[in-house]
């Protein structure tokens, strides 16, 4: 593949990958279970523990004493409370209520969401501004955005971070089965002042792509003081270079040797300037307007950039390049549409 540019030969790698592992499913008679297995390390079970009915190496299956959860489960089987969504994706539907029978897994096996039927894509939702009055297609009124928020968490989904995204990127970590991210582009007060306080009601968090010209400049925009207590609360920060120009796009009258260390600086300087006030590496860049070509790819990972998110609609599956990751933004008003845009699982099936 050495003739090939950096970004077709990512993805033909990732496609070669996928037949790959496409073929080991078929190859293991379509099995639903993932022959290949990550052990989540557990404290022991043994069998005489209250409630424990079934013990396997790969799962256990318990009756409810009392006031426990996915949570309380997690911790006392799984060494670790937030990964109580592996039991809750186990169990589908079953209230954790005292004499309810679970299944608790003790194994994370299907790193790339990978089944019989298809595989699991992670959509990430990108939003921009929020108020009342709205007269943009950018900008959302705080009631349809706590209804979206609501949705989401009568129905299941679960928001990650970039580390969780990339270690699923990189065929490393299983994620829940209703993942996705939400996604806050420019750095408008109305992030903080109205965005924040509903995502953390619903126990959501979200990455804010920020282009660091404008912070702090009025009274629309967000400042580092925000944008630190935020990030301590877990809520990340991305860049959108420093003024949200067009990477792909020269100025009028302007070289090529110019127009390269332009972009350079917005790339590099952005960070730079995110890395220093947040004391962090940022590893992740939003295009402006979603535009990159095979120059700026190339300099987004010279800069250090790990992840790279456009605009383009759609889910992410793990064979997906890291640097062209593809956004849904939310555009319409509606509940309906934002349902739409919310597929977990693509249908690709192999038996």
């Amino acid at each position: 593949m050495a003739g090939l540019n950096r970004n077709t030969r990512r993805r033909t790698e990732g496609f070669l990958f996928f037949i790959i592992i496409s073929l080991c499913l078929i190859l293991s008679s379509c099995s639903a279970s993932w022959p290949i297995l990550d052990r989540i390390p557990i404290p022991h079970v043994g069998k005489n523990q209250k409630g424990v009915v079934f013990e396997s190496e790969e799962y256990v299956v318990y009756v409810i004493q009392g006031e426990e959860n996915s949570e309380t489960l997690a911790e006392r089987f799984l060494g670790d409370r937030k990964k109580s969504w592996v039991i809750e994706d186990a169990n589908e539907g079953v209230p954790f209520v005292k004499n309810q029978r679970v299944i608790i897994p003790l194994k994370i096996d299907n790193k790339g969401g990978l089944t019989a039927k298809g595989y699991q894509v992670v959509p990430i939702l990108n939003y921009h501004h929020f108020l009342e009055d709205c007269d943009s297609p950018l900008c959302v009124p705080p009631a349809v955005f706590d209804q979206h928020m609501k949705y989401l968490k009568d129905n299941g989904y679960r928001t990650v971070t970039m580390e969780d995204l990339q270690g699923f990127l990189q065929y490393r970590k299983a994620l829940p089965k209703r993942s996705l991210m939400i996604t806050i582009d420019d750095g408008y007060r109305s992030a903080y002042d109205i965005a924040y306080p509903i995502l953390k009601r619903y126990g959501f968090t979200a990455t804010f792509f920020i282009y660091t010209d404008y912070i702090g400049v009025s009274g629309k925009a967000i400042t580092w003081g925000q944008l630190k207590e935020m990030n301590a609360d877990g809520f990340q920060i991305g860049s959108h270079t420093l003024s949200h120009s067009d990477l792909t796009m020269k100025k009028e009258g302007e070289s090529e040797k110019d127009y390269l260390t332009r972009i350079e600086k917005e790339l590099m300087g952005s960070k730079q300037i995110i890395d220093m006030n947040l004391t962090q590496d940022t590893m992740a860049i939003a295009f402006p307007f979603g535009r990159y070509d095979e120059n700026i790819l190339s300099l987004t990972e010279q800069a250090g950039y790990e992840l790279g998110f456009s605009v383009e609609g759609g889910g992410n599956p793990f064979f997906s390049d890291a640097l062209c990751l593809r956004r849904t933004q939310i555009l319409k008003k509606d509940l309906d549409s934002l349902i739409t845009k919310l597929d977990t699982f693509y249908e690709f099936p192999l038996e």
